[in-house]
């Protein structure tokens, strides 16, 4: 849904098309004059329509691309461990004879219920792992007072 060039512009906004100026004027579209006469039009401006102005001669910022490799370490690094075992347990089945029942199916079974727990998001131990973390590393309460031992102050007279 497209804003309204009447809506009330917001400081990300600003900073966003100020941004998008700053790109323009490193890849040669602007001038340095010219990017100093639009910023100081970017911070006076108060609706998105006076933003919109201020690039719409200018190409649209390139979309974010999705970081691909990184995602594919985090699988790697997170379920590759899973792949392990049950390849581990089916060469020795193989190299056994492959005689009777596929019993490395079992460890199959086990790594993808482990692997699913993940998917889904049940990392109870995880959470409750960083919780007693975080409880012991905070320090300890402060040892009680004695009996009769209040804080300092003004001692009662002798006497009573």
């Amino acid at each position: 849904m497209a804003e309204s060039p009447d809506l009330r512009a917001s400081d990300a906004d600003r900073e966003r098309t100020a941004g998008t100026l700053r790109r323009s004027a490193g890849d040669g579209r602007l001038e340095t004059d010219e990017l100093d006469e639009r910023l100081t039009r970017v911070y006076a401006a108060r609706t998105l329509g006076e933003l919109a102005a201020l690039t719409a001669d200018l190409p649209a910022p390139p979309a974010v691309p999705v970081p691909r490799r990184e995602a594919t370490r985090q699988l790697r690094a997170r379920y590759g461990g899973l792949l392990f075992p049950p390849l581990v347990c089916t060469l020795i089945w193989l190299a056994a004879g492959a005689d009777g029942s596929f019993w490395p199916i079992w460890v199959f079974l086990g790594c993808g219920i482990a692997a699913l727990a993940g998917i889904l998001g049940v990392d109870e131990h995880d959470r409750r792992r960083g919780r007693d973390r975080r409880r012991r590393m905070a320090p300890p309460p402060p040892p009680p007072l004695p009996p009769g031992s209040g804080p300092p102050g003004p001692s009662p007279p002798p006497g009573d």
